[in-house]
């Protein structure tokens, strides 16, 4: 089926799949935000991320202090935690 017979509905879906989003699991919630949403793209610094992120879930910024961006190649991003993996003499080494 062309482009030209799919429903307003599916075409639709394809537009905003194609948007790039951030990805963050946070308070046991997943959450997918269009980039546009939060007013940054790939050239936000991981500070302005993370405010506009706050802002859009209205939690101090604060809570991301110990998160890090992740830039994919498909202009989406991932918000996580940094990975601890392990500790030497109880020094966390990352």
């Amino acid at each position: 089926m062309e482009r030209s017979q799919l429903p307003q509905e599916v075409i639709m879906v394809a537009h905003v799949h194609q948007s790039p989003v951030l990805h963050i699991r946070f308070d046991g919630r997943s959450f997918d935000i269009p980039l546009a949403d939060l007013d940054v793209g790939a050239l936000s610094s991981d500070a302005e991320v993370k405010s506009a992120l706050a802002d859009y879930l209205n939690v101090p910024a604060e809570k991301f202090r110990d998160y890090t961006v992740d830039r994919h190649n498909t202009g989406n991003l991932t918000v996580r935690p940094e990975a601890v993996f392990g500790s030497i003499c109880g020094k966390v080494t990352r």
